[in-house]
């Protein structure tokens, strides 16, 4: 597999704590990668040293295949666009005005292009409109043109839906699936909105305390979240007995319980247990999202 980015062991001490704590992850070419986690747990780090921000205090990272020690990876982050913590425009200018300067500071010869990309983020017909007159969902699409100037294959977006009314959150969802799906921008992005972010990512890295503590495709993450049941029995090797006898697929999660991968008649469940000499305690369905596999990870 071919990755956009691959961190190792990388760590971010401040004078009190660190921010970043050993982080391993690794960023898939064309996926759209989830970074879920705290407030506090270092995903704006993890971003702003990527983005050449910060240094980190160790460890390395690699950005399409440069090592971050290599001159060559500088050459590299122009094939990023990032905003991180909130969109880098000019709240005193027009849409198409905050995209002249941005395509002036990277040099680009022309303007060409600066009316298709306002017109990808849904901003080509709001004539001379300030900034600081645009809802914030308008400056969110603003700030990802901004970041789109380049042409990147690599998005990076920090918390792009915090704070947008629902229909804001529509249209930042549709976009990054647009630019994923249509242009190929591999996108990581972080929100604490999980069931929106459950809608976009293809990959998910869970962060806890600096540290990615468990990486996982939405394939995978769907097989191991999926609907059951949870039985409770006096004797799961019993148990065990009566489902392999009609073929159902189940997990032994410990001593007295199972997860069941089908629909069951709880009576019949029952009977078949009872004559195995075991007792069914209790039955619940469970259907997990996204929010309670993080909080069972990671706790609280």
């Amino acid at each position: 597999m071919e990755y956009v980015l691959r961190t190792n062991e990388l760590y971010k001490h401040y004078r009190r704590f660190n921010a970043l704590s050993g982080l391993t992850m690794n960023v898939p070419k064309g996926s759209v990668y989830g970074l879920v986690g705290k407030n506090g747990a270092g995903k704006t780090t993890l971003m702003r040293v990527v983005c050449g921000l910060q240094e980190p205090s160790s460890g390395s990272y690699e950005l399409f295949g440069s090592p971050n020690t290599d001159k060559n990876v500088s050459r590299q982050r122009k094939r990023m666009g990032a905003i991180i913590e909130k969109p880098a425009i000019y709240l005193g200018m027009t849409a198409k005005q905050n995209m002249k300067v941005q395509y002036s500071l990277l040099g680009l010869p022309s303007d060409e292009g600066i009316d298709e990309l306002l017109a990808l983020v849904g901003l080509a017909d709001i004539g001379s409109k300030k900034a600081r007159s645009f809802s914030l969902g308008m400056k969110q699409r603003l700030g990802i043109a901004v970041a789109l100037a380049w042409s990147p294959d690599f998005l990076l977006l920090d918390e792009p839906i915090n704070g947008l009314d629902p229909q804001g959150i529509v249209e930042i969802r549709e976009l990054i699936l647009k630019l994923n799906r249509e242009r190929s921008i591999t996108v990581l992005i972080s929100s604490h909105i999980l069931s929106e972010l459950s809608l976009l990512a293809t990959h998910y890295g869970f962060v806890d305390k600096g540290r990615i503590v468990r990486e996982i495709s939405a394939e995978e993450l769907a097989k191991q979240a999926r609907k059951c049941m949870i039985a409770n029995v006096s004797d799961t090797q019993a148990l065990s007995r009566v489902l392999e006898k009609l073929g159902i697929e189940y997990e032994i999660v410990s001593d007295s319980q199972a997860r069941i991968y089908a629909q069951l008649t709880v009576s019949k469940l029952a009977a078949d247990l009872a004559s195995e000499n075991c007792e069914l305690i209790s039955v619940t369905e469970a259907d997990e999202s996204l929010e309670s596999y993080f909080i069972d990870l990671v706790g609280n």
